[in-house]
């Protein structure tokens, strides 16, 4: 019996904030069975050989990595420098990125020597367990591995429909909860079908115990973890069982935040009207839209209302207490450039807090990447498959999508353009429009290879207005793009951009100094300090003549900055 045997479980991350949610599971699974289980994360841009030491520096007998698309080069890159500096380590692979690879990836991989497929819990604590005890793992459900005479497959076993056999790993102390987001799962699966997905594999929802979520849950919202993340596919597929979760986080929750991927479509009343009773700013919907397009949808398998999903938004929109980000693929089968404009300007319409616009990636294993051929769609081999053209949209047209779901990032979801990107959306004929407008002056001006900082982004939005509008166009546009800068953005008189009119009147300079004085006085006393910037407007939809705009920054130790606008 090898009962010293040493596992790393291991991952790489795209981001150090990310905490992993599997290897805290697997290692609960595990137990003292298997040996002594260590858990380390690390991120993508870490260099190889640093990773290698600290990994080697631990002695372990086994390295087991839990592979994502985000990570899956720098992974086999760092099992093969792995397997070249210590041999004797096995190394172990498992998670979505590799679950459908066949046995060549052993060829490719000399150092690898097995491959967990699916839900990891079960295969990787049979194969441990048999390492531990120097047996070969035999029938080990889900799991490959590599045996002297080849590789061995064991049974296509489901993994277990009651969840709570698998060990809580938040009641075991094994999830980092210091890093300020916490992945949380209640739920494994998804109701729905959706071809592009790898939920569209699995058979059905299992959920975990209501007794089994409140006890993990309870033990979160009592270490006051910043963000807790729901990773659930579907969240609220049983209306009871989220109305039950969304209470009991009402009736114990201290300081934490919440967020939720949900199907609008399905919320019902009552759902809605406690949602309506949700503190501002508590939750985060993430809504997946994917299309307006119905017949898109039908061609992914996803059978939603798109009358009950925008009414729902609307409502939700309306309470403004719940942050909705709602999302939009490109490339999927029947949407061309033009229709998926239209669906940009349908969810735009539905004024979410966050707009996001993705390409499509074909995963290993979805049935949308096994159609592909079929429906004649072309795609990136390597991670993250992203598709490349289809019948009804070319690779250049997805390209502008791309560059409009960056310009989207930099203007809308920043929150900093509410004012220009309305004046844009009129003058343009929607916001797709302006934003088709906007991205071919970005390319004009190769704007898109670099990082902008704030001022140069709203200067270079200054150039796109002079150049691309006739002169009364301008003029609204202009002042609607300095009003937004000056809201968002302390401005200093000498260091203004040239989009502002300071010529002001000495009549209104003597105001200035009246008012700046008499609030700098009355909130000296509270611990705030005032600062101020005045300008001259000249088309802004609610003063279309000129009008002077004094704009009070107020700045308090701990707190954001806040700007009030008087008119003078």
């Amino acid at each position: 019996m090898l009962t010293d045997m040493r596992t790393i479980l291991a991952t790489l991350h795209s981001k150090f904030i990310h905490a992993s949610l599997a290897l805290p599971y697997l290692a609960a699974a595990c137990g003292k069975d298997c040996g002594e289980i260590l858990i380390e994360e690390f991120t993508v841009h870490e260099p190889r050989e640093q990773i290698l030491a600290r990994l080697l520096t631990a002695k372990p007998d086994v390295v087991a990595f839990s592979v994502y698309l985000w990570n899956r080069r720098e992974t086999f890159d760092l099992i093969d420098a792995l397997h070249a500096a210590a041999p004797q380590v096995r190394s172990v692979v498992g998670g979505p990125e590799v679950s459908y690879d066949d046995r060549q990836l052993f060829d490719r991989h000399p150092g690898l020597a097995a491959l967990v497929r699916g839900e990891g819990e079960i295969p990787l604590r049979g194969l441990l367990k048999a390492w531990c005890g120097n047996e070969p793992p035999q029938d080990v459900p889900r799991l490959a591995w590599r045996s002297p005479a080849g590789i061995v497959e064991g049974p296509q076993q489901q993994p277990p429909a009651e969840l709570d056999l698998i060990p809580s790993p938040f009641a075991a102390g094994l999830v980092d909860l210091s890093r300020g987001l916490v992945y949380y799962e209640t739920s494994r699966g998804c109701p729905y079908t959706c071809a592009f997905c790898m939920s569209a594999l699995d058979q059905g929802v299992r959920s975990f115990s209501m007794a089994r979520i409140r006890a993990d849950l309870g033990l979160l919202m009592a270490q006051a973890v910043p963000q807790i993340k729901f990773v659930d596919r579907t969240f609220n597929y049983d209306a009871p069982r989220a109305r039950d979760i969304f209470r009991f986080i009402l009736a114990h929750n201290r300081t934490s935040c919440f967020h939720f991927e949900i199907g609008a479509h399905l919320l019902d009343e009552e759902t809605l009207e406690l949602l309506r009773q949700v503190p501002a700013d508590l939750f985060q919907f993430e809504i997946g839209v994917q299309s307006t397009l119905p017949t898109t949808l039908s061609a992914i398998g996803r059978g939603v209302s798109l009358k009950k999903l925008t009414d729902n938004v609307r409502a939700l929109r309306h309470a403004n207490n719940i942050h909705l980000h709602l999302d939009l693929i490109a490339g999927l089968p029947g949407e061309g450039y033009q229709a998926f404009l239209g669906s940009l300007d349908r969810v735009a319409a539905l004024r979410p807090h966050h707009l996001q616009v993705e390409a499509v990636k074909l995963l290993p294993g979805s049935p949308l990447r096994e159609r592909a051929p079929n429906l004649g769609i072309h795609f990136d081999p390597n991670p993250p498959y992203r598709v490349l053209g289809t019948p009804e949209l070319s690779f250049a047209e997805l390209e502008r999508l791309r560059g409009i779901s960056r310009l989207l990032d930099l203007t809308y979801n920043a929150g900093r353009l509410e004012g220009f990107l309305s004046g844009l959306s009129e003058a343009a004929g929607s916001l797709a429009r302006g934003l088709e407008r906007l991205d071919a002056f970005w390319r004009r001006e190769d704007l898109h290879r670099h990082p902008l900082a704030q001022r140069r982004l709203f200067e270079y939005l200054a150039h796109f207005v002079a150049t691309d509008f006739a002169s009364q166009e301008q003029d609204r546009l202009r002042d609607l793009l300095a009003r937004d800068y000056a809201r968002c953005e302390r401005v200093h008189p000498s260091g203004a951009p040239d989009f502002f009119d300071q010529h002001l009147t000495p009549a209104e300079q003597e105001k200035i100094r009246r008012l700046t004085r008499a609030a700098a006085e009355e909130l000296r006393v509270q611990g705030v300090k005032v600062q101020f910037f005045a300008a001259v407007f000249h088309a802004l939809p609610e003063y279309p003549t000129r009008t002077a705009l004094l704009f009070l920054y107020q700045t308090r130790s701990g707190s954001s900055l806040r700007v009030d606008e008087i008119v003078l």
